[in-house]
C-alpha cells in the first residue's frame, strides 16, 4: 500500500478490506532472512553436512542435518532417561567418623534451603532440576510432534519456549562445582561419587548434542501455520479470505 492510501483513511480501510486478515507464510519457502543484518536472500536445500552463509555478513544461516529428527529424537530419549536416573539416585556419599550420608540433587538443594540459604537453594533447583526438566520436556514433544508431515502450530508455540528453559539449564556449572567442592572436603571425610554423578556427566555432553543435530528450521517450514479452510494451499501459498 502506497504513502498517499496511508494518509487517506477512506482508501486505506478499502484496500484493508481486500487484504487478508491474517499474516501467513511467503509462497516460497526458499527465502530467508539474515539475523545479523537483515538481508532478504534465496537460500536452496542444503546438503548434509554443509552450511550457508549470509552473502552480505557472512553469518551462517543454516547447517545440513542428517536425518535430524530421528537423531534428536533418539538423543532425546536417551536424555530423558538419563535425567530420570540421575534424579533418583544419590549423587555423593559422604563417610565422617564412621557415619555415612548420601544425597541426591534436589536433596542438596533441600539441605541448602534448611540452612537458611534460600536463594542458593532456588537456584539450585531452577538451574539443575526445573530448567533441565522442560528443556528435555519441550525437545521430546517438539521431536515427537514435528514427525508429523504437517506439524501443529502449537510446535512452533514450544520451540519459542525451548531456547529459554536450554539457557537456565546450567547442569555443567553444578557439576563443576560439585567436582571444586569434592577436592575441598576430601582431606576431611571419605567422598564416595554416586551414580549421578556420572549422569549428569553423561548428560552434559548429550545435551548440546540435541542441539547440533535439531534442524529448527526445517521444523518452522512445515509447521501448519493457518487453520483449515482458511486460505491455506497444498503447496504452502496463502490465499485470500472470502
Amino acid at each position: 500500500m502506497s504513502r498517499h492510501d496511508r494518509r487517506n483513511p477512506a482508501a486505506f480501510l478499502a484496500a484493508s478490506d481486500r487484504e487478508p486478515a491474517f499474516n501467513g507464510p511467503l509462497p516460497d519457502a526458499l527465502l530467508a532472512a539474515c539475523p545479523g543484518c537483515d538481508l532478504l536472500q534465496r537460500l536452496p536445500e542444503p546438503s548434509p553436512g554443509a552450511s550457508e552463509y549470509c552473502a552480505r555478513c557472512d553469518t551462517e544461516l543454516r547447517r545440513g542435518r542428517e536425518d535430524s529428527l530421528d537423531r534428536t529424537l533418539a538423543l532425546t530419549f536417551a536424555a530423558a532417561i538419563l535425567y530420570v536416573v540421575a534424579n533418583s539416585v544419590p549423587m555423593l556419599g559422604l563417610t565422617i567418623a564412621g557415619l555415612k550420608a548420601s544425597t541426591t540433587i534436589a536433596g542438596g538443594a533441600k539441605h541448602l534451603w534448611d540452612g537458611g540459604r534460600e536463594t542458593v537453594a532456588a537456584l539450585v533447583l531452577l538451574t539443575a532440576v526445573i530448567a533441565p526438566a522442560i528443556q528435555i520436556g519441550f525437545m521430546l514433544t517438539i521431536a515427537m510432534g514435528a514427525r508429523r508431515e504437517r506439524p501443529q502450530r502449537w510446535v512452533g508455540a514450544l520451540m519459542r519456549f525451548w531456547p529459554m528453559a536450554r539457557t537456565w539449564s546450567m547442569l555443567e556449572v553444578l557439576l563443576l562445582g560439585v567436582l571444586v567442592a569434592l577436592t575441598k572436603i576430601a582431606d576431611y571425610a571419605t567422598v564416595v561419587p554416586g551414580m549421578a554423578l556420572f549422569l549428569l556427566a553423561a548428560l552434559v555432553f548429550i545435551l548440546p548434542a540435541i542441539q547440533v543435530s535439531f534442524d529448527a528450521q526445517d521444523v518452522w517450514n512445515r509447521i501448519e501455520w493457518v487453520n483449515p479452510g482458511s486460505g491455506d494451499n497444498s503447496d504452502g501459498s496463502v490465499g485470500a479470505q472470502a
